[in-house]
């Protein structure tokens, strides 16, 4: 897999059971990857392990007078040195490589968990912990695949070296093979402590992150009760025990920093020592303690290496423990077909059509029709919504039976075609970066024009600033930030409302959808939505009058069941729940503001009755 392949056709599916199993399945699925870094690798140490041997013959040559074989070892020489460059060369571009796919096929495979989703995945994990895997964890999983074939590439080499020197001279090849396995786990004892202090830094570095992320979410509101303060001093605390974290892991690895300079260098000091011995009485030659010498101190380059893998596998494993954890949520009570969502959708069928029918509350919106539903729990009301929509991901929805589009359960239909079937439209949409052409270009029916769109949700005065926004005056191609904070709330909705009424599905379901909206605006988007819906369902679980009053039928809702339909206007008269709920007005006070009409009317007010059902109404 060459980066310019990316992304993925697809990045299959994970080990998720654990860490360390995440990252040998990710391993594995680089496999070709790391067999060519690790042929590269080979060849760059390999060079550099030469060069000692070469240096010997020099040295002989040069001691023996023989000019031929001094111009052989430079030529080798020569060699080895073009085998160490091409060598490094290729083992950074192929290790590299390896780490961009695998963290692309990361973030493709968090990509397609939180599109799967949706909503669901902030409710069973901090945002901020979904930001810190995607961007930081990532690149940890990413460097561990990239130290591996290196790793293995030194492994070998220090193996082939320690052979070579028992081969070459016994008497000194001996100590070092002895030596280097010593030097190579003289770290181990103290590398559980450095990952547990790892991964202690990496879970305060995550909640950290979390803490700004939800702050920054929530700024706008911090500002309106005065609590920047008090949520920046909770950063502030956050960010110092990251920093005590992070200070207490790095003495750590200093101290494994220095035991692998200090080791090979006691490893040198008695491989000299016991060489110079061996060379007085005659048993080694001074090429050969050369060579030794040498191969021991270009040993010391590929024994970093040990060090490196150790940080990268301590680094890594808890932040694949933390994407393997985000990657092993599932929607509540997966269905057989839930399985078919990451193939193609070439063979689903199409989407179904008739009246919206909820078996659990007993909610009925008749196809064609806009119905209002009203809740007194607004809770209740976000996860009616999400119901509505099939496949619902709340905990509370085991068990519960299916919405119905028409004679078909949506939770048996494939995601993709209960998506296409319903839209949903939460209470906080949220609007991605990019220009309002690209908002707007969303999988639709076609019949319904972004302009029609944006004419019935009212965003004239939308268009007007961000084409004073654009270079060319065309608002259309005006940039929007993310999730439209350059804009108000009540302009990020109607934007919003735009987009969904573009798509056009076969019902659309809409939560609180001009709840930032003053009522002047609420009313034409009131009328928008229904002249563009006619003869398409749609339903509003909203409690504004203004939109309960244009709506062709409203149904109420308390203690998650119907508990009344019919017309606005009836059910404030009729219902004492439904007008709590509509009008804010207690019982007491509805007698209280009846009494006192009734009054006015024995008095000869002769408006009262008309302003109690004007009051009534509104």
């Amino acid at each position: 897999m060459q980066i310019r392949d990316l992304p993925f056709p697809d990045p299959g599916v994970p080990d998720v059971r654990s860490g360390p199993r995440f990252l040998l399945w990710l391993g594995r699925n680089q496999l070709g990857g790391q067999l060519k870094s690790l042929a590269w690798g080979l060849l760059h140490f390999s060079s550099i392990a030469g060069l000692p041997y070469m240096v010997g013959v020099a040295v002989e040559a040069v001691l023996d007078r023989s000019g031929g074989r001094l111009a052989l070892g430079g030529a080798l020489i020569g060699l080895l040195g073009i085998g160490i460059a091409v060598g490094d060369t290729m083992l950074h571009r192929t290790a590299v490589t390896n780490w961009i796919t695998a963290a692309a096929r990361v973030q493709q495979l968090l990509a397609r968990k939180t599109a799967a989703l949706g909503s669901a995945l902030t409710r069973r994990v901090a945002a901020g912990e979904v930001v810190a895997v995607s961007t930081g964890d990532v690149e940890k999983i990413g460097w561990f695949v990239e130290a591996l074939s290196r790793f293995a590439a030194a492994a070998l080499t220090v193996v082939l070296v320690c052979v070579g020197l028992v081969v070459y001279q016994p008497a000194l090849g001996v100590v070092v093979a002895v030596g280097i396995p010593v030097l190579a786990m003289a770290v181990l004892p103290l590398l559980p402590r450095a990952t547990r202090r790892a991964d202690f830094q990496r879970e305060k570095a995550g909640r950290a992150t979390e803490l700004a992320s939800d702050t920054v979410a929530g700024l706008r509101v911090l500002r309106g009760i005065g609590g920047e303060e008090l949520f920046l001093d909770r950063y502030r605390r956050a960010s110092q025990e990251v920093r005590s974290a992070a200070v207490r892991s790095a003495r750590m690895w200093a101290v494994i920093s220095t035991i692998q300079i200090l080791m090979p260098g006691l490893l040198l000091i008695a491989v000299v020592w016991h060489g110079v011995h061996l060379a007085r009485e005659g048993r080694v030659t001074v090429g050969e303690l050369v060579t030794v010498y040498s191969a021991i101190m270009m040993l010391n380059y590929p024994l970093r290496h040990f060090e490196e893998i150790a940080m990268a596998y301590s680094f890594s494993r808890p932040s694949a423990k933390r994407a393997a954890r985000v990657l092993a949520l599932q929607r509540t009570a997966p269905k057989a077909t839930d399985s078919a969502d990451a193939e193609s959708s070439a063979g689903d069928p199409p989407a179904p059509s008739g009246d919206l029918y909820d078996p659990a509350t007993g909610l009925l919106a008749p196809a064609g029709r806009l119905t209002a539903v009203v809740c007194g729990d607004p809770d209740e009301a976000g996860r009616l919504a999400e119901r509505l929509g099939g496949h619902p991901a709340f905990d509370d929805a085991a068990g519960l039976p299916s919405v119905r589009l028409g004679d078909v359960p949506l939770d048996d239909l494939p995601l993709d075609t209960a998506r296409t079937a319903v839209l949903v439209q939460d209470k906080d949409p949220v609007l991605l970066s990019g220009t309002l052409r690209a908002l707007l270009d969303v999988p639709a029916s076609g019949a319904v024009s972004p302009e029609e769109a944006l004419a019935a949700a009212q965003c004239s005065d939308v268009l007007d600033a961000l084409a004073q926004a654009s270079v060319d005056d065309d608002p259309m191609a005006a940039h929007l930030t993310e999730r439209g904070r350059s804009l108000s709330g009540g302009q990020r909705q109607r934007l919003a409302l735009a987009r969904s009424l573009v798509a056009d599905p076969e019902a659309l379901v809409l939560d609180e959808p001009t709840s930032a909206v003053d009522s002047h605006t609420e009313a034409r988007v009131a009328d928008g939505i229904r002249q563009l819906r006619r003869g398409r369902t749609t339903v509003v679980l909203t409690s504004s009058p203004l939109l309960l009053d244009r709506a062709e039928r409203v149904v109420f809702l308390a203690d998650g069941e119907v508990a009344a339909v019919g017309a606005h206007r009836e059910l404030v008269h009729s219902e004492p729940r439904y007008r709590a709920v509509v009008t804010r007005e207690t019982d007491t006070e509805h007698t209280e503001r009846t009494d006192r009409v009734a009054a006015e009317a024995l008095t000869g007010s002769s408006d009262a009755l008309a302003n109690f059902d004007i009051e009534e109404t509104a």
